[in-house]
């Protein structure tokens, strides 16, 4: 008789960070540098830096329940087990606007690169292309989409290296060495509070994607010490990467005023490099893209396939992996389908929701460590109260003002897209009377 086929455990700590950046696509941050400049005026080093210790206190958080539950699901499993079932699959169906739709938007942005470089190609070829290389490499597996991050990442890096240096060289020709050490892109051009503080609301967007490796927790070796390793260091090395790119770009433009700030980036990009390394920059967005869609695609099938396992969504499509590659081929496929969207729609209108569950998720689990503390403590075990109590307060209170600043249409889409879920849950539950159905995980937990 053969064996069920489960998530193989392959993924070192490496790995994750490389998975981590790869979603998180640091080279994003000269993709939207001119608008997170322009908010600012010209200290957007400081709105990064501030985003950064921001999502740190989250990044805790989530280390905190990838320790003591080393599962596959992220917030959705996390606020299952330490709250209720029925709020986690609330959590869970909030989270999947940020999973399922930014595949999505990646490849949609991707396209849009290729398209405009290569207007005689129609945009759904870019997009079809996309989705296709990208499910081809996640059904096949993790191991070998994990290969593919590994060298496009290198190349990303490489890219935001020579962006760097070539900075350096034109602002120390231009200006002499000294002008290096500046403290203008923290300070800017006119800038005010108010204006830094929408700026690093704006930039820790940039942030999302740092929790996807738990949902890879269940194909990482010794997960409980791995995983919350992963999750700071993705966050530091991200936002470290963030910070002294949006310092040393800020050092070449000054202030926030762009012809374009759209476009920034790639107007710097050719000041300081020619025409061909403003070419090579968007080749490098493009591979950025392709790189992130593999990450993001990966992460939103677990979390179907968690869900599925739990039968809280149908069991026998989303909850079964694949004999032969052991990964949820049909969660991947479902990714794909969403993906499709992307030919109807423009880069504004399918970025405008994708965040709200994000940060209900990043709230949730903040709260679900200081429950899980107090749970703790009443069994007798003490736990540390300032990572469990008070930064993942300060947590809640950052990502909740975070919350408060998206548009008035994420929050009406978001809050839509809540009500139907709870819709579906009522009718799941016969009126929130029950628990959700769930499977048992005996075999899937580490032990401690």
């Amino acid at each position: 008789m053969s064996s069920i086929p489960a998530l193989t455990r392959t993924l070192k700590l490496p790995s994750l960070v490389i998975f981590g950046l790869a979603y998180l696509t640091p080279l994003i941050v000269l993709g939207i540098f001119g608008v997170i400049a322009s908010e600012t005026g010209g200290a957007s080093a400081s709105a990064y830096l501030i985003a950064l210790l921001a999502m740190l206190f989250t990044a805790n958080s989530y280390g905190r329940m990838a320790a003591a539950y080393p599962v596959a699901g992220s917030a959705y499993s996390y606020v299952r087990k330490t709250i209720d079932g029925r709020i986690g699959f609330l959590v869970g169906w909030a989270t999947m606007l940020d999973y399922l739709f930014l595949p999505m938007v990646i490849w949609l942005i991707g396209g849009s690169y290729l398209q405009a470089q290569f207007p005689a190609v129609p945009m759904p070829a870019w997009i079809l292309g996309f989705i296709v290389l990208t499910t081809i490499l996640n059904i096949i597996g993790i191991k070998v989409a994990d290969r593919v991050n590994l060298v496009l990442m290198s190349f990303q890096i490489l890219i935001i290296v020579f962006f760097v240096v070539l900075s350096i060289a034109s602002v120390s020709a231009d200006h002499g060495t000294g002008a290096l050490v500046s403290a203008t892109p923290f300070t800017g051009i006119g800038a005010t509070p108010a204006g830094i503080a929408a700026g690093a609301a704006i930039a820790a967007y940039s942030f999302l994607g740092f929790d996807a490796v738990t949902t890879l927790t269940e194909e990482t070796v010794e997960p409980r010490r791995t995983v919350p390793k992963a999750i700071m260091l993705i966050a530091l090395i991200g936002g470290g990467i963030f910070v002294v790119v949006a310092y040393t770009v800020q050092l070449v433009h000054p202030g926030g005023d762009f012809d374009n700030s759209d476009a920034a980036g790639f107007e710097i990009a050719q000041h300081i490099g020619g025409n061909l390394f403003g070419a090579i920059f968007l080749a490098a967005l493009v591979i950025a893209q392709f790189t992130s869609g593999i990450a993001a695609q990966a992460a939103g099938s677990r979390l179907l396939y968690a869900m599925g396992r739990d039968g809280v969504l149908p069991r026998k499509i989303f909850g079964k992996l694949n004999e032969r590659f052991s990964t949820p081929v049909f969660s991947i496929l479902a990714i794909a389908v969403v993906g499709l969207i992307a030919m109807f729609m423009d880069v504004a209108t399918s970025t405008s929701f994708i965040n709200f569950g994000a940060f209900i998720a990043f709230i949730m689990v903040n709260v679900s460590v200081i429950v899980y503390w107090d749970r703790q403590r009443r069994a007798g075990n003490r736990l540390n109260a300032l990572l469990y109590v008070l930064c993942p307060a300060i947590g809640v209170l950052v990502i909740g003002f975070l919350l408060t600043q998206l548009d008035v249409h994420a929050v009406v889409i978001g809050s839509i897209w809540l009500v139907i879920g709870a819709v579906i849950l009522a009718l799941t539950t016969k009126g929130f009377k029950h628990q959700p159905s769930q499977m048992a995980l005996e075999g899937v937990e580490e032990s401690s």
